[in-house]
Parts: structure tokens; C-alpha cells; sequence
């Protein structure tokens, strides 16, 4: 990967993505110390930055092997880069998809003119077969990230980040195989040699600060993350030296802090982005640097609904936003109310309520009261609480089953 080629896909990619402009953030400026600028790949036609490395990849092959047909295997984003790719040049596309994809995602691949072919239940098992097609149908494979051509695509990235912001200091990019973080880092360290780019990894998927510790690429047991888009067990090894060489440091982070970074995004941004690429903004507060020009690259926003549902309710959980507190009342008339205006008083917001009169045979305990509520924080939850406490009642907090409705 040197200069030349960089351009190269630079000018080749300019015919299929969205400019993603830097968008300036005051909210994670301010809570950093760091002036922070995003990349809002999010904001790509295919929702991901994938479709510059995919679309690049396609644009070296020769006529003779496009028209053999194109193959690679993906649950996500990659998968409708290809597809999107694949379409502008005419060429057949299968993308193999484990059974457990999301039917939105099979459906938004199949928009794009792609075959999808639905085997095995994990992303390796779609994997081995798609490159069994691949070897007996004599289709050309397009890997989704261990492929020097692929991770030049994804680095015209870092082109326009530069082009944006020249006096660029550190670049934050989300890792799972390497090929984004790969091409960002060695075009950025070519066009500034004292840059510092950083990757930003799962903790419970961290391959390449794992194989960056060891000296080589290692496999781990087993990901347990919701980024999935990054959750990958083996980096890879044809783009690993490419991070050796040009990578400063890998940065991971817990999937609590991606769920509340969704919030903070959408509060501040209005924009939904997927739990992978939040990665880079989550980073943030483990930078112990101050008044640095940082760019957190925002990989991706594919996300269904019930996954955004539940990252939200979870978020608010986490922030203190909303919580579940139950309390036993006497079996009298008046009890609700009086804990109404309790909470009221101190302008908790119920959202739900359950009255359980069976709890007990007990008629001086006999109600139990499950209140949901929407609150400020962790600090006007607490005074709730303390008031109900001064009140004489002994409120317990529980996890909602459900928020709302």
C-alpha cells in the first residue's frame, strides 16, 4: 500500500460514496478536553464505510474475472458493499449470509441485485463455504478485510480526513479483521510520519491488541460483544504488518460504555450509529491527552430497530434515566396516593405502574407497588428514593422487564 495507489482508489471511490464531511462535536469536545471531529461514515448509501474497499477491490479485478462472478461471505456491512459494488458494474454478485442474519439485512443485500445464500449459523461457517464456491464455481472472492486492495479502499479515508483537517493529531478507527485500521493508519503515517492513529477495539473481542501482544496473529476462543460488526476471532495476516508498522496503540472498551455513547449520539448528533462504530467515540475518554485535534472515524450505522430499542432502553437504565423501584403499602385506601405525591414532589415522571394486592395475606403489607419512571440522572433518582425512604416506605430498585408500554 504506498501513496500511489491510495490516490488511485481515492479518485476510483469517488464515484460511488457520499463526501462524509468532519462534523465538529462540542458535546464530546467539551467531555473530552480535545477538540473532536467525526467521520459520520454512518451517513454512506450502503449505511458503512465497506463499500470504498469492496468497490475498489472490484475496480482492479480485469472484465474476464468480473464477469465470473464475485463471492464473499458477510452477516453486515461488507455484504451490501459488495452487492452495491458488484451492481455498478454489472457483475453477478453471492454473498454468503449465516441463518441467524437479521431479515433486514438479507433484504437490504438482495435490493442491491445480489444472490444471498443463507448457510451455517456463524459468520466462519458462511465463511469456509462461500470460499468453497468460490474454489469449485471459480468466482472471485472479496475478503472483508485481509486483502491489501480492500484496506487501500477503506484508507481514502484518512485522504479526506486530511483534506479536512490538515493539523489532524490523533485518528481514532474501529478494529475487528484490521482492514480499515490497516488503511488508515499506513496512509495517514505516509502523509504525516508524527500522526498518532489509534485502534479501538471490543474488550471482549480484542484480536489485534491480543496478536499485537504476541508478535503474531492469534485466534481468539471465543467474541462476546453487541458490536458485531467487530466482533472477528482472527485478524488478519496479510494486513497485520501493515499494523505492526504504522499503528501507535489499541484502545478497548466495555459494551456498557457503547450503549451509552448511542445515546449520546443520537442527543447530540441525531445521528444512529451502530455499536462497532462507536467504538472511536467511546475511546475518547480513555485518551489521557488534552487539547489534541482528534477524529473519531464513525464506521457504520446499519442497525435494526429491535436492536436500536433495546440499546436505548438500556442506555437510559445506565444513565440513571430511567429505573424500577417497588414498595409494599398497606391494604388502605390513600397508600397509592400518598406515594404518588411523593414522587411527584420531587417530579419523577412514572411511566408505568403495577398493583399487586396478592403479595401478601398480610393486610398491613398486602400492596405491592412497582413503579417505573423517568428521572433526570443518578441524582434525582436518589433523592426519589431518599424521599420515599424519609416517608417510612423501604423502596427497593429493580430492572424494568419492560419500559414502555
Amino acid at each position: 500500500m504506498n501513496l500511489e495507489k491510495f490516490e488511485e482508489a481515492t479518485e476510483a471511490v469517488k464515484k460511488v460514496i457520499l463526501r462524509t464531511k468532519l462534523i465538529y462535536s462540542d458535546y464530546f469536545s467539551e467531555i473530552s478536553g480535545n477538540k473532536v471531529y467525526l467521520k459520520p461514515e454512518n451517513m454512506q448509501f450502503t449505511g458503512a464505510y465497506k463499500v470504498r474497499g469492496a468497490y475498489y477491490k472490484i475496480s482492479t479485478l480485469s472484465k474476464k474475472e468480473r464477469d465470473k462472478g464475485l463471492i464473499t461471505a458477510s452477516a453486515g456491512n461488507h455484504a451490501q458493499g459488495v452487492a452495491y459494488a458488484a451492481k455498478l458494474y454489472n457483475a453477478k454478485a453471492i454473498i454468503v449470509m449465516p441463518n441467524t442474519t437479521p431479515l433486514i439485512k438479507v433484504n437490504r443485500t438482495k435490493s442491491y441485485g445480489a444472490e444471498v445464500v443463507l448457510y451455517g449459523d456463524v459468520y466462519d461457517e458462511a465463511y469456509n463455504y462461500a470460499r468453497k464456491l468460490s474454489e469449485e464455481k471459480g468466482y472471485c472472492f472479496i475478503h472483508p478485510f485481509n486483502d491489501l486492495d480492500v484496506a487501500t479502499g477503506q484508507g481514502t479515508i484518512a485522504m479526506e480526513i486530511f483534506k479536512d483537517l490538515p493539523t489532524v493529531d490523533i485518528i481514532l478507527a474501529p478494529v475487528g479483521g484490521g482492514g480499515l485500521l490497516a488503511g488508515v493508519a499506513t496512509l495517514a503515517k505516509q502523509l504525516n510520519p508524527n500522526i498518532k492513529v489509534i485502534g479501538v477495539e471490543p474488550a471482549n473481542a480484542a484480536c489485534m491488541k491480543e496478536s499485537l501482544k504476541a508478535g503474531h496473529v492469534v485466534t481468539l476462543d471465543k467474541v462476546d460483544t453487541i458490536a458485531d460488526g467487530t466482533a472477528v476471532k482472527t485478524p488478519g495476516d496479510v494486513i497485520f504488518p501493515y499494523i505492526q508498522k504504522y499503528v501507535d496503540d489499541i484502545i478497548t472498551v466495555d459494551d456498557c460504555e457503547l450503549i451509552v455513547n448511542f445515546l449520546d449520539m443520537i442527543e447530540n448528533h441525531k445521528m444512529v450509529v451502530e455499536n462497532s462504530g462507536l467504538l472511536s467515540v467511546a475511546a475518547l475518554k480513555h485518551l489521557k491527552c488534552k487539547n489534541k485535534k482528534i477524529v473519531s472515524i464513525l464506521s457504520g450505522g446499519n442497525m435494526d430497530i429491535i436492536t436500536v430499542s433495546s440499546v436505548v432502553q438500556h442506555g437510559l437504565i445506565q444513565r440513571g434515566r430511567v429505573f424500577t423501584v417497588s414498595v409494599l403499602l398497606p391494604d388502605r385506601p390513600g397508600e397509592l396516593v400518598n406515594v404518588a405525591k411523593i414522587i411527584a414532589k420531587e417530579q419523577g415522571n412514572v411511566i408505568r405502574l403495577d398493583h399487586n394486592q396478592f403479595v401478601s395475606i398480610n393486610r398491613n403489607s398486602a400492596v405491592e407497588l412497582t413503579i417505573t419512571m423517568e428521572t433526570f440522572g443518578h441524582e434525582h433518582k436518589q433523592r426519589i428514593v431518599d424521599a420515599l425512604v424519609q416517608a417510612g416506605y423501604n423502596p427497593k430498585i429493580c430492572l424494568p422487564n419492560k419500559i414502555y408500554g
